[in-house]
């Protein structure tokens, strides 16, 4: 119910504001938003992917693979 009631008071508080000056405080705030959900993002975890693509290999040579990647690339 308090959070209800500062929200109406911010709400009212705006309405005070210049038309080009709401439009900066909406500007500012999405600004504050779209940065807190950047660094809220969880970094990777390399130890997850660890192992991941170990079969895709198997029986193959190291270094044909890279002269092949190689030739292809030409």
């Amino acid at each position: 119910m308090r959070k209800a009631a500062t929200l109406e008071r911010i709400e009212k508080e705006v309405e005070t504001l210049a038309p080009d000056e709401q439009l900066a405080l909406v500007e500012r705030v999405v600004h504050q938003l779209r940065k807190g959900r950047r660094s809220g993002r969880r970094a990777l975890s390399w130890q997850k992917l660890y192992g991941l693509g170990k079969g895709i290999w198997r029986g193959e040579d190291a270094q044909d693979y890279v002269n092949r990647l190689r030739e292809d690339r030409t």
